[in-house]
This record gives C-alpha cells, structure tokens and sequence, in this order.
C-alpha cells in the first residue's frame, strides 16, 4: 500500500490535468503494485525552499511496505520518478527531491485493524 506526496510550489493552474491520477498510474508501475492500493496527494502553491533557492520546485514522499527498502531498490525507482515528474513539472532535476520511507504492515491501519493482519 504505497503512499506518495507531492508537494510543489508550482501553481495548480500550472500542473497538467490529472496529475494526481497519473502520479498513481506511474507510481504503481513504478513500484510494481496495484493501482488500486496507491495513494496519491498533490499540494501545489507549497512555499518552498530547495537548496537555498525559491525557484520553482517539488519534493516528492514516497512510502510503502516491502519496495523501497534498499539502496539498490531506490536507485531504479529515483530514475523512474524522475522522469515522470520532469517530464510532467516541466522542472529541472536539480529542482526536485525524493524521500523513500519503508513502512512495516503494522504501521498502516486499514478497516478497523492494521494490514499485519489483513
């Protein structure tokens, strides 16, 4: 159950329609999960500061059970979203910034229980 979060300083008006759709779409192919079970927030107009700078940019949160846990796991699926978003925010990879964060089934609670036991 991958979540991922978008935060740009880029203007909604800015960000191509259905953007969070196929955030879920490439993420899931990215993952290599279900679609049905990606879930995707996008914050634009975020003030922001990446690297000392306020030009345009976004950072992108990433967690999910069992896929990104491992350097060598991260590496391919930094590559995969950044050409998903460069080609989607029209930014400069130097104007974005990923965090993996792995999550254990216990920690994500889903019909009254939490996945552990789903």
């Amino acid at each position: 159950m991958p979540f991922v979060e978008l935060e740009t300083s880029l203007p909604a008006e800015g960000l191509p329609p259905g953007l969070p759709l196929k955030l879920c779409e490439a993420t899931a192919a990215i993952l290599g999960k279900p679609a049905e079970r990606v879930n995707v927030t996008v914050r634009s107009g975020t003030p922001m500061v990446l690297a000392g700078s306020a030009e345009p940019c976004a950072q992108l949160l990433v967690s999910s059970i069992g896929v990104v846990g491992s350097a060598e796991q991260n590496q391919g699926h930094s590559a995969r979203f950044f050409d998903f978003l460069t080609a989607e925010l029209g930014l400069d990879p130097k104007r974005i910034v990923i965090r993996f964060y792995p999550l254990e089934p216990w920690q994500i609670g889903k019909n009254g229980t939490v996945m552990t036991f789903l």
